[in-house]
Order: C-alpha cells, then sequence, then structure tokens
C-alpha cells in the first residue's frame, strides 16, 4: 500500500498537479489515513456519503427575488465560478475552474455546470458528474454559497436544477458527498447518509 500511495503521488508531483484521495470509513487497510499523511497528505474535514432518487429531487422551489439558475458552459464563467468559491472559502480556489474549464472541452456531455446570479452577480454553484452511460448514477459537486445569500432557498434550487437534468439522462440515483453545512439540507429532501469519508490532498511544492 505504501508503494501505491508513493506511486500515485510521484505520478501527479511529475504533472505539477493537486490529487485527493477519498478514504471512506471501511476501505482497507484500517491505517490508510496514517500512510497517506506520512506520505504528505493532508486530511480535510470529513463528508457524508449521501444517496437520493433522482425523480424525488425534482421540485419547483421558490428562488429569491432576482435570484435566476442558468446552465454555464464558457471558460470565464467557469472562472467566475473560481472567484466566488475563493470568497466564500477564503482561499484561492482558482484551480477548480481551470478544472471545470479543462472538464466541460474534455467531455461537455459528462459535466453540466450550474450558476445562480442576482442582479449580475454569481451567488452560488454547483455541477452534476455523469458517472457513465447505463450507471444509473450521477454526482452532485459544489453547492457553495456566498454568506449573505444561505438559507434562501438557492442550494435547494440547484439541487433541483440539476436532478431534472439527471432524469432527463435516464439517471435514477444521485449521490453526494455533503458538508456539514448541506448534510441536513440534503436529508430533508430525503437522501440517505451511508458512509463518511475524508478527503486527503497533497499538493506539490510551490
Amino acid at each position: 500500500m505504501d508503494r501505491l500511495i508513493a506511486r500515485q503521488r510521484d505520478y501527479f508531483a511529475a504533472r505539477g498537479e493537486p490529487v485527493v484521495w477519498k478514504v471512506c470509513e471501511h476501505d482497507r487497510p484500517a491505517d490508510l489515513g496514517r500512510r497517506l499523511r506520512r506520505a504528505g497528505f493532508v486530511a480535510e474535514p470529513s463528508e457524508t456519503v449521501m444517496f437520493g432518487l433522482a425523480e424525488e429531487m425534482v421540485t419547483s422551489p421558490v428562488l429569491p427575488e432576482g435570484v435566476v439558475l442558468r446552465q454555464v458552459t464558457a471558460p470565464a464563467e467557469m472562472r467566475r465560478i473560481a472567484a466566488m468559491e475563493s470568497v466564500v472559502w477564503g482561499e484561492d480556489w482558482s484551480g477548480i475552474g481551470e478544472d471545470l474549464v479543462h472538464r466541460v472541452a474534455a467531455a461537455p456531455d459528462d459535466t453540466a455546470v450550474f450558476v445562480a446570479e442576482a442582479g449580475g452577480e454569481m451567488v452560488s454553484a454547483a455541477w452534476l458528474v455523469f458517472l457513465g452511460a447505463g450507471v444509473g448514477f450521477a454526482g452532485l459537486c459544489g453547492g457553495s454559497t456566498l454568506p449573505a445569500w444561505r438559507g434562501r432557498g438557492v442550494y435547494r434550487a440547484l439541487v433541483a436544477a440539476r436532478a431534472e437534468r439527471a432524469v432527463a439522462q435516464g439517471v435514477r440515483f444521485l449521490q453526494v458527498a455533503a458538508s456539514d453545512d448541506s448534510a441536513p439540507i440534503l436529508q430533508r429532501l430525503n437522501f440517505r447518509a451511508v458512509a463518511t469519508t475524508t478527503p486527503y490532498v497533497w499538493s506539490p511544492p510551490r
């Protein structure tokens, strides 16, 4: 296992890219997290792995006045998402914008990116990742919202928009690794928690 971890780390080091290794509570060996830390990976806050029926999430939530949802594909929009995420998290998230740019360019049918805007300002963003034809699952990612717009139905609306797109593509189940902020909202939407997972991140030296 130590050799496998080192190979993965060194592969991304050669590319000059960070890598995330998500460790579920049931993964083996039991000391996998310790081995990753020893190889230079850093643990981030744990997330709750949740699943839900896509068709149950297709609702018509009431958005705050002046807020609109739309799907985006242009690189400039992905970089606007990164700028908004950087404000939300208080650190440089420009990498997520470039990741979205490359994802959409490489496989435009595999990732659907949605944003919520108010008066031209991007207040939240989230994306849907299709996991392959015939799989029946799609993943919900993102969902970060500016503090002033939380608790007003924006996140719920983005879940509904992505669920509608998923159902249209024949997806039955939605999966999400939820933060502590998102998990209660998703539980109210009938998502079920099945496990916890901890992201371990390795970043190349600056």
